[in-house]
């Protein structure tokens, strides 16, 4: 499981989101980055398959989409914010892709664990497809058959910045994350 340089204390007012928006290095990479959030774990949901590799997971045929797993402190940040953010660092409007990244497992989605989270997600992908002129793909379902991806893809792009894919994908990325959510950009 990742956790971050802060470590996580437990908290009445301690949430879970798992969030689809292409490849989870990218994903991972901003939200670790963020007030309020606690831990970031990437891996596979809402497939058919228990206990998927990477490798099963690329196919396409698991059925599964990568994922973060966001645990996160609401008393320092909303539902709302953490969705307002992952809707502006990913395409909502392409299905089954993200750029270059292509199938399935590459579609965007809000995977909910209540009736509460449904609804605020519910809400912000109207307000984005509103504001998308009615484009929006993104999935909102509960969450099904998580499991946490394997160990070489936590923290990735920490520790490969220098790869190929993490600088010329995923480095832009949380650019744009810093650069447009300055205010939700956790202390150094």
């Amino acid at each position: 499981m990742h956790t971050l340089t802060v470590p996580p204390q437990p908290s009445s007012s301690s949430r879970v989101i798992t969030l689809g928006g292409g490849c989870f290095w990218c994903t991972e990479a901003v939200f670790v980055r963020v007030k309020g959030v606690l831990t970031v774990t990437s891996g596979y949901s809402n497939g058919h398959t228990d206990k998927p590799s990477y490798e099963q997971v690329c196919t396409g045929t698991t059925g599964h989409n990568e994922v973060v797993q966001i645990s996160y402190d609401a008393s320092q940040i909303s539902l709302r914010e953490l969705l307002e953010i992952f809707f502006v660092i990913h395409d909502p409007t392409t299905l089954n892709r993200q750029g270059n990244d292509v199938g399935t497992q590459y579609r965007s989605g809000v995977y909910f664990q209540d009736e509460a989270d449904q609804a605020v997600a519910q809400q912000v992908l109207d307000e984005v497809n509103q504001h998308l002129s009615g484009r929006v793909v993104t999935e909102v379902l509960p969450l099904r058959n998580y499991w946490a991806a394997e160990d070489y893809h936590q923290d990735y792009f920490a520790h490969h910045p220098d790869q190929g894919y993490c600088a010329f994908v995923v480095a832009p990325k949380v650019q744009k994350f810093l650069h447009t959510f300055a205010d939700k950009v956790r202390d150094a």
